[in-house]
């Protein structure tokens, strides 16, 4: 059993379409075994995903900070309600609670836990699976914007490896429950002038020589 983290819309606007597919997603969850781990709203989203996995039997964790309890209730039934100071530490928490990540249709909010998450993997910081459930094209533009961030050198193609996308949420939850749990060493390309790669773990182990400023990325 795993706890999973989902994150998705709390918007009440979006197409019934998004909000069904947090339900299939949730229902997958709890039918498989897993827990939910989640930003503890009771609408849209984060709503349907939860009320879905906690009827087929998952424990589910909300996570709310202290100023969203005044605009957003959680749900009735909600297994627990875990209540934070701040943003922040919101996403700490539920990053702590979690061994995968799955990330829905969302805004703004979801796409900034959605990077956090992704750049963490790829430089080594956890080694939780990640899996993008799209839906009807939403995360589409998004996507072609990111792969021409690889083709003008802004981003590295092995990004891309940490990162599983799909529109089936069966197909997302079989990812997040096969893939390997390795540490990623990804070269940086924040250091000026050169390419070095994060030390590998073990004892005394240690990553690969750091390339020349004339060498060639990956």
């Amino acid at each position: 059993m795993s706890t999973i983290c989902l994150y998705g819309s709390a918007s009440g606007g979006i197409a019934p379409a998004h909000v069904e597919l947090a339900a299939r997603v949730g229902r997958l969850i709890g039918e498989r075994g897993h827990d939910l781990v989640y930003g503890g709203g009771g609408t849209s989203v984060m709503g349907a995903a939860e009320a879905a996995a906690r009827a087929a039997g998952a424990r589910t964790t909300g996570v709310m900070p202290q100023a969203l309890l005044d605009l957003e209730l959680p749900p009735d039934g909600l297994g627990e309600l875990v209540v934070t100071d701040d943003m922040r530490r919101r996403k700490a928490e539920m990053d702590a609670r979690a061994d995968a990540f799955v990330v829905l249709p969302g805004g703004l909010g979801t796409l900034e836990e959605l990077f956090e998450i992704w750049v963490a993997r790829t430089i080594g910081m956890h080694t939780k699976p990640l899996a993008v459930l799209d839906c009807d094209g939403h995360y589409a533009g998004l996507r072609t914007w990111l792969e021409g961030l690889v083709a003008r050198g802004f981003a590295r193609p092995l990004v891309f490896d940490v990162i599983h996308w799909t529109d089936d949420p069966a197909d997302a939850l079989d990812f997040l429950e096969a893939a390997p749990r390795e540490r990623v060493t990804l070269p940086s390309s924040e250091i000026v002038g050169s390419f070095a790669e994060f030390p590998t773990d073990g004892p005394g182990g240690s990553g690969a020589p750091a390339q020349g400023a004339g060498g060639s990325a990956p």
